[in-house]
């Protein structure tokens, strides 16, 4: 497994850039945010399927569905490579 972490400061464009030169389409993944609270916290795994404008689909899903907004993203693992 390997993590990405993403510095707090980063804008939504630079943090797709570090996702996009980390993971590639096909990957297995595991994204969190930086929220610590059970009731806030965001966990997402699945395969990576695209990278748009303003969020990583995963498992073929926007935001709404199981895919993440880049500016939720604080750490990327990959759990498995195609």
């Amino acid at each position: 497994m390997t993590d990405l972490t993403v510095a707090p400061d980063a804008d939504d464009r630079r943090t797709a850039e570090l996702v996009q030169n980390h993971v590639d389409i096909g990957d297995v993944v595991e994204v969190r945010n930086e929220e610590r609270t059970e009731d806030h916290q965001l966990s997402v795994s699945g395969e990576v399927t695209g990278f748009e404008a303003d969020y990583l689909e995963i498992d073929g899903n926007a935001p709404e569905d199981g895919g993440v907004r880049y500016g939720q993203i604080h750490t990327v693992s990959r759990i498995e490579s195609e």
